[in-house]
């Protein structure tokens, strides 16, 4: 509950970033475009609507009232819920995404399984973070204790989040990245290419298995 209410209390600060980073933001929602499948997809920890809006994704999941009206106004339908616990129907949704989510949640493994869950057979996950081996990755973790939004934050590793995608059913991982640079070195967009290991944010696609 810590961590929401960071959000709703510093909300106009959290959609400063995105104006100061421009560039950054742009970066990471072209390495999205990149593995992003069509169909109906949903966002879990939607926020403002930054990146379901521009990608065209209808639906999001959110805690935070006050960040859930903004992205409501980006014309996304918002439900107010957690990952842990998705007030969603079994097999609902083509996609879902989550970007930077996973670093928030009280309990990762079980939002894993209930991606997994509302995913329809053959449907994508789509998980967005800052690999804590990266150069922003280190420095975040380094002065966490000094950060409104990454104090109650838990990072983690591409190899970590693979290992999860694994334990929790999924398979054929496609993997892009980008942010290269530290932040306030990016004055363009820095092109996505495949894998990982070079730059700060990663996305990695998998395929809801038939099995766990």
């Amino acid at each position: 509950m810590v961590k929401i209410e960071v959000f709703e209390k510093y909300t106009e600060r959290y959609e400063k970033w995105f104006e100061r980073n421009r560039f950054v933001y742009e970066s990471e929602l072209e390495a999205v475009r990149k593995v992003i499948p069509k169909g109906k997809g949903i966002e879990i920890g939607v926020g403002t609507g930054r990146f379901a809006s521009p990608l065209e994704i209808k639906y999001g999941i959110e805690p935070s009232r006050k960040m859930g009206k903004i992205a409501e106004e980006r014309g996304i339908k918002v439900i107010c819920g957690v990952a842990e616990k998705l007030p969603l129907k079994d097999s609902s949704f083509d996609f879902v995404l989550m970007i930077t989510t996973i670093c928030f949640v009280d309990d990762i493994r079980a939002s894993f399984q209930e991606v997994r869950r509302v995913l329809k057979p053959g449907g994508y996950f789509l998980a967005g973070f800052i690999d804590r081996e990266s150069i922003i990755g280190r420095a975040y973790q380094k002065n966490k204790d000094k950060s409104i939004f990454y104090k109650e934050a838990d990072f983690y590793s591409t190899d970590e989040i693979i290992n999860l995608f694994k334990e929790t059913g999924f398979s054929n991982f496609g993997i892009v990245q980008t942010v290269f640079h530290d932040l306030e070195d990016i004055k363009h967009i820095e092109r996505a290419k495949e894998g990982y290991g070079e730059g700060s944010f990663v996305v990695i696609r998998a395929v809801k298995g038939d099995e766990l």
